[in-house]
């Protein structure tokens, strides 16, 4: 059976709030999918950066889930306000980049009081995933990789009306030298079961 939604469409996300989709008596693999869209703080390396991209989770049967994601990040139009770090007449100087991201057999748990506010506060229940994740730069091992592990949490809530309809992504470790350690933000846009 798939039950699947698109953010937009309240009528079946209100459908999915009756489904226990993720508890531990649930057999079924729930794929979560959307985008993120946010920036970096200007306190990172060369930031602050736009991060745009897409994102997948799969919550497995087994209670451990995987995360993907393909981001763009390149120095923001406030950067380019500043002369000694972007020059406004070449684009080559916002410095753009791809990142990877991968976490295999995170941590998932059901207690949203432990992920980033978001404003308007998110009221419904949520979903959390924590592990160690790997992160490509332009497809090799990013620069703070070879400083250690770092640790993503994911979260993923909502309110009455789309039960998951926001993510965040929160880092701490050594990619914090480059992403921040503030929430990086995103939306939900599909939620399916199989």
């Amino acid at each position: 059976m798939k039950i699947g939604y698109r953010t937009g469409i309240c009528g079946l996300a209100i459908v999915l709030s009756g489904v226990a989709l993720m508890r531990a008596q649930d057999l079924r693999t729930v794929h979560f999918s959307g985008s993120i869209n946010d920036y970096s703080p200007s306190t990172v390396s060369g930031g602050p950066y736009e991060i745009r991209g897409e994102w997948l989770l799969d919550v497995q049967r087994t209670g451990t889930a995987d995360f993907t994601a393909d981001l763009t990040m390149e120095t923001s139009d406030y950067g380019i306000s500043d002369s000694t770090q972007v020059d406004p007449t070449n684009p080559a100087t916002r410095n753009p980049h791809t990142h990877h991201i991968s976490l295999t057999n995170g941590t998932v748990t059901y207690d949203p009081s432990i992920c980033p506010a978001n404003n308007p506060p998110t009221t419904g229940s949520g979903v959390v995933v924590t592990g160690t994740a790997t992160t490509s730069g332009n497809g090799s091992p990013a620069a703070f990789e070879s400083k250690g592990a770092s640790t993503l949490q994911i979260c993923i809530t909502g309110g009455s009306e789309v039960e998951f309809s926001n993510v965040t992504l929160v880092y701490t470790g050594p990619a914090t030298t480059h992403f921040g350690t503030q929430p990086i933000h995103g939306v939900v846009s599909l939620v399916s079961t199989q």
